[in-house]
């Protein structure tokens, strides 16, 4: 839980005219600073660590991370990388900016506002029924990168932000028997990458970290066999053993067997065989 702050003054920098993600709409609004905005220190020393772990990230994203509030785990978090001393804003708007330009992030590029502003930094919240959900701190004249730039950000899981932002994305967000949104550490699917010619395929992946598990539809035979653990079957019985895990897509339905070997997914037309993937199948 935050510690309560009473902001002194609440800047608020309105987009400006330019290229780049969010021209349509505002990339900074003005918003109601929520009932505990975070207090904390804006500046905080990072440390990359190989993992991926809630606390992994956490530590690599600083001030960011700790002022997410999260309903789940951290999803995403990173420190200070990829900008040059040509690079760098004049104001904290373009630092911003200049964030969604190098790093390219899904989700919103638009209606962030100022949760706190202090003279060399300033921090960006996307806030969800007035809790913040993604949160990047931009900071100014960075060792070697004059002028405003992007120095930490974090993200909560897309699960928690509206269906009207993750619809036009690519990861799908699967719900629960009662209609909940599920997290995608927990489950996600998304179609094949076109540039790999992949475009026809399906991929949807399962736990996280060590726990991960890929299922993949595979109707065209796009994905190297030797990829995958069995066939991919468009004409599948479920099995006796099977049980229906209750999350949904769509009109997809997804059954498991007790091996889990196999991802059963029932569809208006029939039930489809989607098999384990020996290692994680990505495109480069």
């Amino acid at each position: 839980m935050r510690a309560r702050f009473v902001a002194s003054a609440l800047l608020v920098v309105m987009a400006a005219a330019g290229c780049g993600a969010g021209d349509e709409q505002d990339v900074v609004v003005e918003g109601t600073p929520p009932a505990t905005p975070y207090a904390g220190p804006l500046d905080i020393a990072t440390k990359e660590l190989d993992e991926s772990t809630p606390e992994a990230l956490r530590v690599a994203s600083g001030a960011a991370g700790r002022a997410l509030e999260c309903d789940r785990e951290i999803s995403w978090g990173g420190g200070p990388d990829g900008w040059s001393e040509r690079d760098g804003g004049d104001t904290p708007e373009e630092g911003l900016r200049l964030y969604f330009d190098l790093f390219e992030p899904a989700g919103p590029h638009s209606g962030f506002r100022v949760e706190r502003a202090e003279a060399d930094r300033v921090l960006f919240s996307y806030d969800v029924a007035g809790r913040t959900k993604i949160a990047v701190v931009v900071a100014r004249d960075q060792e070697e990168r004059p002028g405003w730039g992007p120095e930490t950000n974090a993200s909560c899981d897309p699960a928690e932000l509206p269906a009207s932002v993750t619809d036009s994305g690519d990861e799908e967000i699967w719900t629960d028997r009662h209609g909940g949104r599920v997290a995608t550490t927990t489950l996600s699917s998304y179609p094949g990458a076109e540039h790999c010619g992949w475009q026809t395929a399906h991929f949807l992946g399962m736990g996280r970290g060590a726990d991960h598990r890929q299922y993949v539809r595979d109707p065209d035979g796009v994905i190297e066999e030797e990829l995958l653990t069995s066939p991919y079957d468009g004409d599948a019985a479920v099995p006796a053993d099977a049980h229906d895990t209750g999350y949904r897509y769509g009109d997809w339905r997804l059954w498991l067997a007790d091996d889990a070997s196999t991802a059963y997914v029932r569809t208006s037309d029939g039930v489809e065989a989607w098999p384990l993937a020996k290692d994680m199948v990505a495109c480069r």
